[in-house]
């Protein structure tokens, strides 16, 4: 089969999250189990041509090659992707995003044809390519070139849903309510481009078997419960992987001393350094939390704030590496104020300095209060420094508590007092070497490979085909 992997951002060419980190490791991995790939994202300002080998292949289309083998379109037009953000600045979201996905969704579909390009499956990853499959369903359904092809669109995080005013509708060469209402895009009096990819999608996927459980219903539906427990097929769930070629502390050039799960004694040179760059006192014997991510009210950090006075009554010390929200940040330099010796915080993002928070670290903070998969906790799994999670979504899939004989510190009711207690158990379990040991060794022993992930789309993709 070959599969057109459709992506707003596909790391490394652009990046703004956790999108362009799938985008680009899991068509790398079905390219290893023998799929055919190819792979469209947009032209942004910051995908440097002589870096990548780009060449003009026709008029506002680019081509470079991704993992020897597997080729990678830019779709160009100057005035909508030459900017300085992908999707806005610092003023906000671009007010033309319509137009510019839009065009995108209907330039991938025009150059699968021009270039002959012989597709079994476009993967859609999030709003941004929901209108292929409308289009598919609704403007190209009279091509015989496209008969064949099927559709999977993946949604990432269903809060980001890819809404627009009504009146965006009449630039759709097809029209008329009932087409609209046909279509899956009215939601709640606005256009959801979100809901178009749902709801004409051959299969819907989401990032891991927890958060498509989850967003059925009211509490994390999100507005769309309804639309997605409707689909007869149902929503899968499949979970994300992670890099370890980039992710492994035993060959990570970016922190100060490389070690193993066989051989973790490194990792007392790393808290070290993690400390020392934070301004804390170099101290051992005190347990080091971490938390590297955005500073928001969804990744947990009024719950860290709320909980800090009761868990700095502890000799514990704290360090935050992240951007976000001014209200978010305050908080949290105002607690670094009242704890100098204790808390520390860089409100930046600094991939050397993250690496080391994850290889220096003895607990990593990360309770998001929802999670559709979660990245952080692999990586902290993997660099042996225990996690402390919310049940939910992808934390749920991939962490399990202590006490279970598991890889981290789980609490299962979003409030303060859970959380500290979570918190607390960790301090605890610090003081248990044997036990302490215990619980890293099972951290370093869990695997989430992309090989396992790229078997599940295969095997959905066979499916799809199918029917």
């Amino acid at each position: 089969m070959t599969i057109a992997f459709c992506s707003s951002e596909i790391f490394p060419f652009s990046k703004t999250g956790g999108l362009a980190d799938v985008s680009g490791s899991l068509p790398a991995a079905l390219r290893e189990n023998g799929e055919g790939v190819v792979l469209f994202q947009p032209k942004y300002r910051d995908v440097d041509e002589k870096r990548f080998g780009l060449i003009k292949v026709a008029s506002g289309l680019y081509k470079a090659n991704f993992h020897k083998s597997i080729d990678v379109y830019f779709i160009d037009r100057p005035s909508y992707y030459d900017r300085e953000g992908l999707y806005g600045d610092a003023k906000g979201d671009y007010p033309d995003n319509f137009e510019r996905f839009d065009f995108f969704c209907r330039r991938i579909l025009e150059v699968i044809k021009e270039q002959n390009l012989q597709i079994d499956v476009v993967h859609c990853h999030d709003w941004q390519t929901g209108l292929i499959p409308v289009y598919l369903k609704f403007l190209y359904h009279a091509d015989p070139f496209y008969h064949r092809i099927k559709t999977v669109f993946t949604i990432h995080n269903l809060a980001y849903q890819g809404l627009f005013a009504k009146e965006y509708f009449g630039r759709f060469e097809f029209s008329g309510d009932d087409v609209l209402q046909k279509s899956g895009l009215y939601f709640y009096g606005k256009l959801s481009l979100l809901r178009g990819g749902i709801v004409n999608g051959d299969r819907v996927t989401t990032v891991s078997p927890q958060y498509a459980k989850e967003i059925q219903t009211e509490a994390y539906g999100c507005g769309m419960q309804d639309v997605l427990s409707a689909r007869r097929d149902g929503v899968i769930g499949i979970l994300n992987g992670l890099d370890y070629s980039i992710w492994d502390p035993e060959h990570d050039g970016l922190i100060s001393r490389r070690y193993s799960g066989q051989f973790p004694d490194g990792k007392a040179d790393n808290k070290k350094e993690v400390q020392l760059g934070f301004g804390l006192p170099a101290r051992p014997d005190a347990p080091l939390f971490g938390f590297v991510g955005r500073l928001s009210h969804q990744k947990g950090v009024d719950l860290i704030v709320e909980s800090a006075s009761r868990l700095l009554e502890n000799d514990i010390q704290i360090v935050f590496l992240g951007v976000g929200d001014a209200e978010s940040q305050n908080k949290i330099a105002a607690v670094a104020d009242r704890y100098p010796n204790k808390v520390a915080a860089q409100f930046a993002f600094d991939e050397r300095v993250a690496h080391q928070i994850y290889a220096g670290c003895d607990f990593f903070l990360m309770p998001s209060i929802y999670e559709p998969c979660g990245l952080s906790q692999m990586i902290s799994l993997a660099y042996g420094t225990i996690p402390i999670v919310f049940k939910t979504g992808g934390l749920a899939d991939t962490v399990v508590d202590a006490g279970a004989g598991g890889n981290g510190l789980v609490f299962d009711v979003y409030d303060s007092a859970h959380f500290s207690d979570a918190v607390l158990r960790a301090i605890n379990l610090y003081g248990d070497f044997s036990k302490f040991d215990e619980v890293m060794t099972a951290a370093f022993k869990s695997k989430f490979s992309w090989q396992d992930s790229a078997k599940a789309y295969q095997q959905l993709y066979k499916d799809v085909v199918r029917q």
